[in-house]
C-alpha cells in the first residue's frame, strides 16, 4: 500500500438523522417524495408503513435526512516527532448549516487541498456525498477537496477503508465493527440508524451527547484500521487527543 503521509489525511465520520421526528412533520411534497421513495427501499420487514420506515431509513438518504455531528480526526507530530492523532467534533441540534461551515473552514484553513486526502469507512457512499448533497442544499460551496461531481468512482482520491479491503472485489463489504475486531482494536458497536433517530428525537441534547461519543469512537476506529492497513503500530490512548 502506498505511503501518503499521515499529515495530509483527514479522517472522517458523520451522523445523520431523518430531517423531522416523524414523516407527519415533513410539508406535503416531501411526504409524497418519500412515499414514491419507499417502493425501491429493500425492507426486510414486510408489514411496515411508509411512516415506519421513514423514522429507521430516511437519515440515510440525503434528501430526506440531515447532518447532526461531524468528527474529524488528523495526525499531529509534536516537538521531538511523537505522534498525535487529534479528534475534533462539531455538532447541533438545529444548525447544520454551521456545522458544515465549520467543516468548511477546517478544510480551507488547515490543509492544501491538491494534497489533502479524506478518510472514512464506506465514505465514498456514504460520508462524502451526503456532505456535498446537504452543503448544495444550503447554498454552500462545495470544497475543492470535495468538487467531484461528474466524476467516475476511480478518479475520486480520497480514502475508504471499506474499499481498500475489497481488493478489487466490488460485492465484497466488511463493517467497521468487524475490522476493529480482527486487527484487535478496541471498540463498541455502533447504534442502528433507528436508534440515533430515537436518541436525537428522544432525547435532546443528553441524546446528541451520546451520538458524539459513537462519532469520535468511529473516527478514531478508522484511523486505528488505517494504520493496521499500513502495518504500522495502533496509536496508544494517550496519543488520542479530543480537542
Amino acid at each position: 500500500m502506498t505511503a501518503r503521509p499521515l499529515r495530509d489525511i483527514l479522517f472522517v465520520d458523520i451522523e445523520t438523522v431523518a430531517a423531522a421526528p416523524s414523516l407527519e412533520e415533513m410539508n406535503d411534497q416531501m411526504r409524497q417524495a418519500w412515499e414514491g421513495k419507499v417502493d425501491y427501499i429493500d425492507w426486510s420487514e414486510e408489514e411496515v408503513t411508509p411512516g415506519e420506515l421513514f423514522e429507521y431509513e430516511a437519515g440515510l438518504y440525503a434528501e430526506f435526512g440531515r447532518i447532526v455531528s461531524i468528527s474529524v480526526a488528523y495526525f499531529y507530530e509534536k516537538d521531538g516527532g511523537a505522534l498525535e492523532l487529534r479528534v475534533k467534533t462539531y455538532a447541533s441540534v438545529d444548525n447544520e448549516p454551521w456545522l458544515l461551515k465549520q467543516f468548511m473552514q477546517l478544510l480551507n484553513d488547515r490543509f492544501d487541498q491538491r494534497s489533502l486526502r479524506l478518510c472514512s469507512h464506506n465514505g465514498k457512499e456514504f460520508d462524502f456525498p451526503y456532505l456535498c448533497r446537504r452543503m448544495l442544499v444550503h447554498c454552500i460551496p462545495i470544497p475543492e477537496a470535495l468538487d467531484f461531481a461528474g466524476k467516475k468512482p476511480w478518479e475520486v482520491p480520497h480514502l475508504d477503508t471499506m474499499e481498500m479491503w475489497m481488493f478489487g472485489n466490488r460485492k465484497y463489504t466488511i463493517s467497521l465493527q468487524t475490522l476493529t475486531a480482527l486487527f484487535g482494536i478496541q471498540y463498541e458497536a455502533h447504534p442502528d440508524g433507528d436508534e440515533i433517530n430515537r436518541l436525537f428525537y428522544e432525547e435532546g441534547q443528553e441524546g446528541l451527547d451520546a451520538i458524539v461519543l459513537h462519532s469520535q469512537q468511529d473516527v478514531i476506529a478508522t484511523a486505528q484500521v488505517y494504520m493496521r492497513y499500513r502495518c504500522q503500530p495502533l496509536l496508544k490512548p494517550e496519543q488520542i487527543v479530543v480537542v
